[in-house]
């Protein structure tokens, strides 16, 4: 179908799951819907069959998939989506019966990272990833999906890779993980740096389209790509910000999580990732208005632990409250410290600094100091790990001003002054 609109082709997409009782499958196709849309797909048509356990060789069972493709008729350009990874055997046989071609949710999640991707490093995991995915189904990605030039499934770094032999994509995948070891070592020694130099650490997480780039551009003043679109952030960015008691924040904004995330690729975004387990603190931001909030938050709060990050302190964002009349309640206990906002529009910008603040083990405290010139180096230990906002200079000395790091205070607190 040609949409004059967007000038591009729209592509036709039928959605299949199985559901075996083990997660929400209307949820979960809903979910796979808005990937699709995504990745500019056009849903036709879902169809979703009740089974007691998967089909070994097509996923649904052969009579399900002659059902589709007599639904959909004579038109060749339709692309069926799973709502599971496939093997290559179930790829081909699937291929074979329907003549349409084939994807699953992983290769449809790795469709949209190829288009999100803009960093070296991003490009160079999403390839990665592709790369992996698709080892072990050469045989099953058919000739359909070969020829879709450009399709959904096909793009990014990988597509060139998909007729290589085995050989060459082992070869290209120990390239890949090489590269991406030199930028992870590169990455460690900048979060050494960054606590060497008392540097605070924030990484927003939270489940896709949550609003996690809206918030880092409402608090940072940055320009990061913010779109109603699920992963429309995929590298990571980090801007600094300054809270109400003198610290200074680096907030770096990460990928969003999703359900049912396959774990290799959670592998293969571990570099990125760890920013927000070697984080300080997490903002964990959550879409308020989402009739799914509380599994979402769950999947969230899951993956951060199987990151190591489950005991890092957390300030839990309720944003877009400007959406609702009234504001579901969350348990401290389970989600931290729990703040109401709108990223969109900023309501409730200053109570999550202030969260925030609460939040992190305070390293530094402000006072205000009465140096005599004699002790002039002390000022020079106070700027080493802290701050000084102001200095006046009277006749017994300088008024100054300043965040004193709690490892010099018994240095410190003889000057202690209440002007």
């Amino acid at each position: 179908m040609f949409d004059t609109a967007q000038k591009k082709i729209v592509q036709k997409a039928v959605l299949v799951c199985v559901d075996t009782g083990e997660f929400d499958a209307e949820v979960s196709v809903d979910e796979l819907e808005e990937l699709a849309q995504t990745a500019g797909a056009e849903v036709i048509a879902r169809a979703i069959q009740k089974r007691a356990d998967y089909d070994g060789a097509t996923c649904v069972g052969r009579g399900k998939l002659e059902e589709i493709k007599e639904l959909i008729g004579e038109d060749e350009d339709v692309i069926l989506i799973f709502d599971h990874e496939l093997t290559g055997s179930q790829l081909k046989n699937i291929e074979d019966i329907t003549g349409l071609a084939v994807i699953d949710r992983t290769m449809l999640i790795l469709d949209i990272f190829a288009q999100r991707a803009v960093t070296g490093e991003g490009k160079l995991q999403v390839e990665l990833a592709q790369q992996k995915y698709r080892l072990p189904r050469l045989m099953g990605l058919g000739k359909k999906l070969s020829r879709l030039g450009g399709g959904i499934g096909t793009r990014g770094p990988g597509e060139s890779k998909l007729e290589s032999d085995r050989r060459h994509i082992r070869r290209r995948i120990s390239a890949l993980e090489d590269q991406l070891k030199e930028l992870e070592k590169k990455r460690g020694l900048l979060r050494a740096r960054r606590k060497k130099d008392g540097v605070i650490t924030a990484a927003i997480v939270g489940y896709t389209n949550a609003g996690k780039s809206t918030l880092l551009n409402t608090l940072t003043g940055a320009d990061i790509l913010a779109k109603d679109m699920l992963f429309a952030t995929l590298d990571l960015t980090s801007r600094g910000i300054e809270l109400e008691d003198g610290r200074t924040v680096i907030l770096v904004d990460t990928v969003g999580f999703i359900r049912r995330l396959p774990h290799h690729l959670v592998e293969a975004f571990k570099s990125t990732l760890e920013e927000a387990a070697q984080a300080d603190i997490l903002i964990n931001v959550c879409d308020a208005s989402s009739d799914t909030l509380l599994d979402e938050l769950e999947v969230t709060l899951n993956l951060l632990e199987e990151l190591g990050a489950g005991e890092t302190p957390m300030v839990t964002v309720l944003n877009k409250c400007d959406l609702l009349q009234e504001v579901p309640r969350l348990s401290s206990e389970r989600y931290g410290k729990v703040v109401e906002m709108s990223a969109a529009t900023g309501e409730g910008t200053g109570l999550l600094l202030k969260k925030i603040s609460e939040a992190l083990e305070p390293s530094q405290v402000r006072m205000k100091l009465l140096i005599p010139y004699s002790d002039a180096g002390i000022t020079a230990k106070i700027r080493i790990d802290g701050k000084i906002f102001s200095e006046d200079f009277e006749a017994d000395g300088v008024i100054i001003d300043a965040l004193v790091d709690k490892k010099i205070l018994h240095l410190v607190s003889k000057y202690e002054c209440g002007r």
